[in-house]
């Protein structure tokens, strides 16, 4: 009877990597949050970090679904643009290549007209 050599740990089955926000990326969301918490639309907001894409929730009040949804899909950059907002309702309102244009669709929201 001959006995084997153990099967060795294999290091390298690593866990999926995680798709984030960069500091700049993140630095410009939380400064149009600023914005709409101060004018009273948005009460708070939830991070996502999956395997395929980023996503920052945001909420009005404390519900199940968020009002908007700032996603970060890596595979659509040389495509349609790995930035979206998307709305409660699923539909994508804005995608593109840079972050401050596609956001530009929630600043939109925050300037009313004067009576």
């Amino acid at each position: 009877m001959t006995v084997q050599p153990p099967i060795p740990f294999r290091a390298s089955a690593t866990p999926p990597e995680q798709v984030a926000f960069d500091r700049l990326e993140l630095g410009t969301i939380l400064g149009l949050y600023g914005r709409m918490v101060a004018a009273g639309e948005w009460r708070d907001y939830a991070l996502s970090f999956l395997s395929d894409m980023a996503v920052f929730s945001v909420f009005r009040r404390a519900a199940e679904h968020p009002l908007y949804r700032i996603e970060k899909r890596p595979r659509l950059r040389s495509r349609q643009g790995m930035y979206a907002v998307v709305g409660m309702d699923g539909q994508v309102l804005k995608r593109g290549h840079d972050l401050p244009t596609v956001l530009r669709i929630l600043e939109r929201k925050l300037i009313r007209p004067v009576d």
